[in-house]
């Protein structure tokens, strides 16, 4: 199971990656593989404000749809336009190509409610 240490982590199995005022947020490689071939990624709150643990979006299965939760409060900037014609990539490289929805963190974004690799590990386990 990949669980990079450059990213933080959610109970929900979503991770966030911080780069400079700009932050990715996908799923982790634990989730794909539970939730099997993903055909159908949906983001409809492009250039809405959220709070941490609000919906941003679901992610389609063969079988079933499964909600997608911000990790910290901010403004979704933009989505993953390839996933629309290759929702796969979530599969074969949730924290790289795969990422979902670009966000700008809010000021008091809470990152210590976050858990680092290990923490993370330890609940998937």
């Amino acid at each position: 199971m990949n669980t990079p240490t450059n990213v933080k982590y959610t109970h929900e199995h979503e991770w966030i990656r911080v780069e400079g005022d700009v932050a990715y947020v996908g799923i982790t490689d634990y989730a794909q593989e539970q939730l099997g071939d993903i055909v159908f990624v949906d983001i409809p709150t492009v250039g809405e404000t959220l709070s941490a643990g609000e919906v941003f979006g679901t992610i389609e299965v063969v079988k079933t749809i499964s909600d997608l939760f911000l990790p910290v409060a901010g403004e979704v900037l933009e989505q993953n336009e390839t996933l629309a014609d290759q929702p796969e990539l979530v599969n074969q490289d949730p924290y790289g190509e795969g990422w979902l929805i670009k966000i700008k963190p809010a000021a008091d974004a809470d990152y210590d409610a976050l858990l680092d690799a290990e923490a993370y590990k330890a609940i998937i386990q």
